[in-house]
């Protein structure tokens, strides 16, 4: 493939949790690897949050010091830029505001991650600006909904993409009307979580997740409300430890006295998110500490049947940790079985469980190998930039 020079642009600075900072991370270290020259991009007027002190406030200079030991970490190193779009002058950390608007104009393609980069007089000047949708559902609705400032949106890039492999199928319920989505993965540079050390006696299934994220891309379709949080699914098989006979330990940051004690009765172990989220590598090494990950989906996932799949849950198969997790209709493309189980029923939780334990070396094999092949970061890109014209 001819080099190009391309833009990823996302949040990591602006939300620097450490599970949104991998995510972001791959792609940029797949194009990389691709031979690809690129930078990296927030131009935002959405205030940053710090995960030290808990505040949103129109300081960013957490978000450059982020990112610029990212940048060191990752080989981006003067490929970086912060603007501050939220203040008069449009303040930069990195590149200058000028060599933005210039790597907007050159670039063969800017990659929208997440979709949460909102749009520019100077952005809209690229002529391959590239949506990749990690929640599939809303925007789907919206637009069958027919929400203006949604279709002009989407309007303006030249390609669009979705973790939802299931969207624009039969499968999914919800018509896609004139755009056409391109079904894509989560890419994972798979050495990154690669371990040499097999999980102590003591490891159990773990996960990490945001406990109370309701409300914020809740919508309606058709008479139904469909919601964006996991917890009500963790609700759902709260009694999943117990049933298997395992220890199940989340970290999130649940609140409510009761809903802890339920969790606690159930034979789960609860730990603190909080460090896990300011360190990226302890959030590597507790994936990799793990025995393995029990996970759900989020409601909209689940009962549209989006065929989602987590990028969390990308990391755990490819550090050779089983993953069973919550059935959203990927298993029409992948897994199902050795290394990755789907779920849908506590009893499904309950044996997939059992053939983990019965042989965990093939099934920790069995998940490595899934990684190197669905999810690898190069294989990833490279599909996705083919198919946008790149």
């Amino acid at each position: 493939m001819k080099r190009k020079r391309i833009v990823v642009m996302g949040f990591m600075g602006s939300m620097p949790i450490a599970g949104v900072i991998w995510q972001h991370v791959h792609y940029i270290v797949g194009l990389q690897r691709l031979g690809h020259d690129v930078y990296y991009i927030e131009d935002s007027a959405r205030l940053p949050y710090n995960p030290e002190t808990f505040e949103i406030n129109n300081q960013f200079d957490y978000a450059s010091q982020v990112l610029a030991r990212l940048a060191r970490d990752f080989q981006f190193k003067s490929r970086w830029a912060f603007c501050a779009r939220y203040l008069r002058g449009q303040p930069t950390a990195g590149l200058s505001l000028k060599r933005v608007r210039q790597l907007y104009c050159e670039a063969d393609a800017i990659l929208n991650i997440c979709g949460a980069q909102e749009l520019n007089e100077d952005l809209l000047a690229c002529r391959r600006l590239v949506y990749i949708e990690s929640d599939p559902g809303v925007e789907q609705i919206k637009i069958d909904q027919g929400v203006r400032s949604t279709i002009d949106y989407l309007q303006h890039h030249h390609a669009l993409f979705t973790f939802g492999e299931n969207v624009g199928t039969k499968s999914f319920p919800v018509p896609t009307h004139q755009f056409k989505w391109l079904p894509t993965r989560q890419p994972v540079v798979t050495d990154f979580w690669q371990t040499a050390r097999a999980p102590a006696r003591t490891a159990v299934f773990t996960s990490i997740a945001n406990w109370s994220t309701s409300g914020l891309k809740d919508i309606t379709w058709c008479g139904q409300k469909y919601l964006w949080s996991k917890s009500r699914e963790f609700l759902r098989f709260v009694a999943a430890p117990k049933k298997a006979g395992e220890i199940f330990e989340l970290a999130t940051n649940i609140k409510d006295a009761k809903t802890e004690a339920q969790f606690l009765g159930n034979g789960w172990r609860l730990h603190s998110p909080l460090q896990l989220s300011v360190d990226y590598w302890l959030y590597r090494d507790y994936i990799r500490r793990s025995k393995g990950e029990f996970t759900v989906a989020k409601d909209q996932y689940v009962r549209l049947n989006t065929g989602w799949f987590s990028d969390r849950s990308g990391c755990y198969l490819a550090a050779g940790r089983p993953v069973i997790i919550q059935e959203t209709g990927f298993t029409k493309n992948y897994g199902g079985d050795a290394g990755l189980f789907s779920f849908t029923s506590l009893s499904e939780i309950v044996d997939a469980v059992k053939m983990v334990n019965g042989n965990y070396k093939r099934h920790a094999r069995a998940a490595r190998a899934i990684a190197r092949e669905i999810f690898e970061a190069e294989k990833v890109l490279a599909s996705l930039l083919e198919r946008a014209g790149v």
